[in-house]
């Protein structure tokens, strides 16, 4: 069985993990001559997102690093087709992501099979990308501190991004927290 392509790197909003996760990316495609790629989930639905992506294509821009964006809000499946075998993915985030699918047709949420299709659907789109590449590395947020049984749409989506986040994990050559700009190993190696 050939290793897992997959590096998981999660943290609470604001904690530093997307810069980690920059950081290496990089690293990794220059270690092998990769083409680096950026898969960004996030939607230009308000003033602050417009400008919160702004700033991060700013930032690849100026960084010299060669960064080939794909915007994938709704489907990470199209981007595959893009990548090649020496290419370093970086997936910004799963759980922006989740939320474009999950809340993409109105009350679908609270039909079991719909949720239950958006999973796998991520699941399988995942699997495709990191087959497809030298490395994938995935970027999602840790908002599972907080008692969430009194909403029903929390609860779901949540329940949804825990089950999503053990998988990956379990699929995962390396996984790391970050918090705070502190980083912490939880498993595996980086290379």
């Amino acid at each position: 069985m050939a290793a897992s392509s997959i590096i998981f790197i999660t943290g609470g909003v604001r904690s530093g993990k997307s810069r980690f996760a920059e950081d290496v990316a990089v690293k990794l495609a220059e270690q092998a001559g990769s083409s680096l790629f950026y898969l960004a989930s996030g939607r230009t639905e308000d003033e602050e997102m417009k400008r919160r992506i702004s700033h991060h294509r700013q930032e690849r821009a100026e960084s010299g690093s060669g960064w080939i964006t794909l915007e994938c809000p709704d489907g990470l499946e199209q981007a595959a087709s893009e990548l090649t075998p020496n290419s370093v993915v970086l997936f910004d985030c799963l759980t922006t992501h989740l939320n474009n699918r999950l809340f993409s047709e109105q009350d679908g949420w609270l039909d079991r099979d719909y949720c239950q299709h958006v999973k796998i659907s991520i699941k399988e789109s995942i699997m495709t990308i990191a087959a497809r590449c030298k490395a994938m590395i995935i970027v999602s947020n840790e908002i599972l501190n907080e008692s969430i049984r009194d909403n029903e749409v929390i609860y779901t989506y949540s329940k949804i991004l825990g089950e999503l986040h053990q998988w990956i994990v379990r699929q995962a050559r390396s996984a790391y927290l970050v918090e705070s700009g502190l980083t912490v190993e939880m498993k595996g190696e980086p290379q």
